[in-house]
């Protein structure tokens, strides 16, 4: 009886045991990764199989690519798909096995040459006649966008029905010469006229048609003109239409302009009116050796000289000076040019003599200019001085000998000197350079060395 006892409680003890390897072989995890076979389709959920294990549910089956994707829980793979725990991210990823991903990389590329000859005959000429029709129609909208531009001549039509007017510049100068012209247009009137006509004489074409047009007889008569606002903004618009227009120039001299200049000078006008005919008169002697000529023997250093002695100001000195400096310049680049035997041509050989006629340097030294501009150097302002120092080593060819014998010049210079170092000292303690002031003083040292 023990004995039968003692074999009942071993059997009910293997019983038991069996009972919990069947409930724990039971019970499904949810971190379990299930592996399902893959047939030759991969991607077709329909011909997976699922392991006999999974009765309860069905699994979702992730169809792996060629790049890392997220398992999560519950989820399955094909066989021969790669898995991989993330470390950093603690989640399980897939992706296509080496085998997987050479079968899907032929795949794609078959799918690419069959798609590229997948075209028939029929097809392709039916793509051809649907370009033909658009490039046709896109000819058809630009012919309209064309047809939509008309001529200068139907636009004036258009607007001659809209009481407007296209004018040209020739029209335009035509019309403000009759209304300056005009024995009813008001002083106002011929002054806006005037400040119009400069704006467009700018241009150099619009320049010589003022002229042929007798616009330099209207001009010379606003010069001539009671009114001084009228004098001032004739000069003004002569001497804009004289600058760098060698046309403009000849037939200013040969209408008068420098005699009237010259003359407007002479009277007493005020300082606006003088600074614009000076502008007027250096443009009509600005590279024109032919007026630079009739300017001396008018007279014109003698006049200047008169003008720069009664100016306190220094404005108009500033400007005269300058004229005058940029008439040697301009003779003494003429004559080193002419030099040199590479540079003789007709047309230079000619305009060398006509410089070698203009008798400046010795009008200069007879009408007294080399003490003259010396009197420029007590200016306050540093570009009057500046000025005044380049002429003076323009001149030092006829005027030396006077440099010598006027002491105060070497003393002024000496003085000049000294003031404009210690601003080239002081600026370069603050950090600062000037080249200006540098430049000044090597001025100041090519004088005196001429000089000594």
């Amino acid at each position: 009886m023990k004995m039968k006892s003692g074999v009942l409680n071993v059997a009910l003890l293997c019983l038991i045991l069996c009972c919990h390897i069947v409930r724990t072989e039971g019970q499904k995890s949810d971190c379990a990764l299930t592996v399902v076979e893959n047939t030759e389709a991969v991607g077709d959920e329909d011909d997976v199989t699922i392991d006999e294990d999974d009765d309860d549910d069905i699994l979702k089956v992730v169809q792996p690519t060629d790049e890392w994707q997220t398992l999560r829980p519950g989820e399955a793979v094909p066989a021969g798909s790669h898995v991989r725990l993330n470390l950093q991210t603690g989640q399980r990823e897939v992706r296509l096995g080496e085998e997987q991903l050479k079968r899907w990389t032929q795949e794609q590329h078959s799918e690419t040459e069959d798609g590229a000859s997948s075209f028939s005959p029929d097809e392709l000429k039916r793509a051809m006649k649907k370009i033909k029709q658009d490039m046709n129609s896109e000819t058809k909208d630009t012919d309209q966008q064309k047809s939509q531009f008309r001529s200068i001549e139907e636009l004036k039509k258009d607007l001659a029905h809209l009481d407007l007017m296209v004018e040209t510049d020739v029209q335009i100068m035509r019309r403000l010469l009759d209304q300056f012209n005009s024995s009813n247009s008001t002083t106002e009137q011929k002054m806006s006229i005037l400040l119009e006509l400069e704006y467009m004489v700018h241009q150099v074409d619009n320049a010589q048609t003022l002229c042929s047009m007798g616009g330099l007889h209207f001009l010379l008569q606003g010069l001539n003109s009671s009114d001084f606002r009228l004098q001032e903004n004739s000069a003004f618009v002569l001497g804009s239409a004289a600058a760098s227009n060698p046309e403009v120039q000849v037939q200013a001299v040969e209408s008068g302009a420098l005699q009237t200049l010259l003359t407007t000078l002479v009277t007493t006008q005020p300082l606006q009116v003088k600074k614009k005919v000076l502008f007027a008169l250096a443009s009509l002697l600005r590279h024109f050796p032919f007026a630079q000529s009739h300017f001396l023997s008018h007279g014109g250093l003698t006049v200047m000289a008169d003008l720069f002695i009664k100016d306190r100001g220094g404005v108009l000195r500033k400007r005269i000076v300058t004229m005058l400096y940029d008439m040697i310049s301009e003779k003494e680049m003429i004559s080193q040019s002419g030099l040199d035997p590479e540079s003789l041509n007709p047309s230079h050989s000619q305009r060398v003599l006509q410089y070698e006629q203009v008798s400046l340097h010795s009008e200069l030294k007879d009408r007294g200019w080399c003490s003259l501009v010396q009197q420029l150097l007590e200016a306050t302002e540093h570009d009057y001085r500046e000025k005044a120092l380049r002429a003076l080593l323009a001149m030092s060819s006829v005027c030396v000998d006077q440099y010598r014998s006027d002491g105060s010049l070497l003393s002024n210079l000496l003085l000049l000197r000294e003031q404009y170092q210690e601003m080239v000292q002081s600026e370069m303690i603050l950090g600062e350079e000037n080249d200006y002031f540098t430049e000044i003083i090597g001025l100041i040292d090519a004088l005196r060395h001429k000089v000594k």
